[in-house]
């Protein structure tokens, strides 16, 4: 019998959907991962590093090579400065961090404070670290960070507020204006913040990735989660690591150490391969590849009746479909599925507040071969037919 913290919230939707889109032959843009492999470099050297003999326990912190890694990558990008024996920390992806980090962090009771529309495993983690989780609601279509919302529910009881830059389900790139906001109401009530920067190379149009880390006074306050997994298009290998001062790492390390102990070191090598070689010219590449998977989908959406939302970052398309349908997104998401052939998902599970937000828009998922984008194209073109 499931336990009544987390009896709520039953199979994740990505499941749901991936399952329905297997069942029904349908092209799957619902769950965020790619269908095409990362660096050939980084698989080699995982390759060789498995056949070196790297299969055993290794540091429960992180592979030296990685943390290493890491901490180039970090300070050559943002100019941030971490230790790395006691300010990095390796996971098993960053679900397991955001997971371990509140775990490690919060005490029964505490509040956090998550904004909606959410990554469905935020909730849930607070409900596994026992705490209890208040909600600023992000509107369509911009999804700005709204001042005077922050104001009603953030008090001296936010334990931590976690934060997700750039936003997953949105596509929006927090601007630096929005996350001072945040790091004012954070230094105000001594709030610690936890930052989700997965996709932190993947923006688009210009947009900067500010890490709320570098502000003023933040560095102190923030522990900051990342992974290999978009960015190397690695997601099965479950690489992620948090950075912050050692107080707050080691909060994370307590529950990570009694979870999964360590990350296969085999994939620590070899990411950590493919972080020394994520120069310049490696991001400018893969974001113009993004830029283009992009802005074909958003065209292909436009063109089949949808009103999607112009993404600034992720590999994420938030569409309004009022124009084609009356449905909930539920069950316009599984029409789409059965009777067109394509998967996305519907986002009013990412909201708790306020789920109304979510009820007219689907989030199409664009980390795919140009081919398939191609073949969802075609089919996603019927429902303008239907019309």
């Amino acid at each position: 019998m499931i336990s009544a913290k987390l009896a709520p919230f039953g199979t994740t939707i990505f499941s749901e959907m991936t399952r329905l889109a297997n069942a029904h032959g349908a092209i799957n843009l619902a769950q965020g991962f790619p269908d095409f492999d990362g660096p050939p470099a980084m698989i080699d050297a995982a390759a060789r590093a498995l056949h070196d003999g790297h299969n055993q326990y290794t540091r429960s912190m992180g592979h030296p090579k990685l943390v290493e890694a890491i901490r180039r990558f970090i300070e050559r990008t943002y100019g941030l400065a971490y230790d790395p024996e006691t300010e990095i920390a390796v996971t098993s992806g960053c679900t397991e961090a955001i997971a371990t980090s509140l775990i490690g962090l919060l005490n029964p009771g505490e509040t956090v404070l998550l904004f909606e529309p959410f990554y469905d495993s935020y909730p849930a983690s607070v409900a596994m670290a026992g705490a209890t989780a208040r909600y600023v609601t992000l509107r369509h279509p911009d999804f700005a960070l709204d001042e005077s919302a922050l104001a009603r529910v953030w008090d001296a009881s936010v334990r931590v507020v976690l934060v997700n830059n750039p936003h997953n389900p949105s596509g929006k790139v927090f601007t630096r204006a929005e996350l001072e906001l945040v790091a004012n109401f954070a230094r105000r009530h001594d709030t610690i913040v936890v930052s989700d920067e997965v996709y932190e190379n993947l923006t688009y149009d210009g947009a900067p990735h500010n890490p709320i880390a570098s502000l003023p006074d933040m560095r102190k306050r923030t522990l900051t989660l990342s992974s290999a997994g978009k960015t190397f298009s690695c997601t099965g290998w479950k690489v992620g690591w948090v950075t912050g001062p050692a107080s707050l790492v080691a909060a994370t390390q307590a529950a990570h150490q009694f979870t999964t102990f360590c990350t296969p070191p085999a994939f620590q090598i070899a990411v950590a391969a493919a972080l020394d070689a994520a120069d310049a010219a490696f991001l400018a590449t893969y974001r113009a590849e993004y830029t283009a998977r992009r802005d074909f989908l958003l065209a292909a959406l436009q063109a089949s009746g949808f009103c999607p939302i112009r993404p600034r970052g992720t590999y994420f398309i938030l569409a309004d479909y009022s124009a084609l349908s009356h449905d909930d997104d539920l069950t316009f998401a599984r029409r789409l599925v059965t009777e067109i052939g394509v998967a996305a998902v519907p986002p009013s599970v990412f909201y708790a507040a306020d789920k109304t937000e979510g009820r007219r828009l689907l989030r199409f998922a664009f980390c795919k071969r140009p081919e398939t984008l191609d073949a969802a194209a075609e089919r996603l073109n019927k429902l303008r037919l239907t019309q």
